[in-house]
């Protein structure tokens, strides 16, 4: 497994921009997830939110509550910058700086780490985040971008 870049992944974002987002689109993002991590037998924890507001949670089996605190840590750093929070925790590490304290943020609410990715509109506007945590976390940003993708061209 290849680590991106910050370039990679800016320009991944660009490629996942949605033409319309809703509550169906949600649902349908969500149990995409659940199916794929399913699958693959992957013990997370998966969030799709509109705004702050989470409109489909779900853990599976081997996840635990916990996993809950990352996903909505994650998509709290998607959701502030309206970039990946893989793509946030690279440029910290790149730069070599504290995340947390470069941005002035509690670490009980914002995590750096990959598996928080912003829902944008080919508009430009942000409409959401989707979060995973329970694998590794370029796993977890992986597993996001692959059911977006087959979302996408289906």
């Amino acid at each position: 497994m290849s680590i991106p870049t910050v370039t990679d992944l800016a320009d991944e974002l660009n490629q996942l921009q949605l033409k319309i987002f809703n509550y169906d689109f949600a649902w349908e993002l969500g149990s995409r997830l659940r199916a794929r991590a399913q699958d693959a037998k992957a013990p997370v924890a998966i969030e799709v939110r509109h705004g702050t507001d989470v409109v489909f949670a779900t853990l599976l089996s081997g996840a635990t509550i916990d996993n809950f605190d990352w996903t909505r840590r994650k998509c709290a750093v998607a959701h502030r910058f309206h970039r990946s929070s893989l793509s946030m925790r690279l440029e910290a590490e790149a730069q070599g700086y504290n995340f947390n304290s470069r941005f002035r943020l509690p670490e009980a609410d914002y995590v750096a780490s990959g598996g928080g990715v912003p829902l944008m509109l080919a508009s430009g506007t942000f409409a959401g985040s989707v979060g995973v945590s329970g694998l590794p976390d370029i796993e977890d940003h992986q597993l996001i971008v692959a059911t977006l993708r087959d979302m996408l061209t289906a």
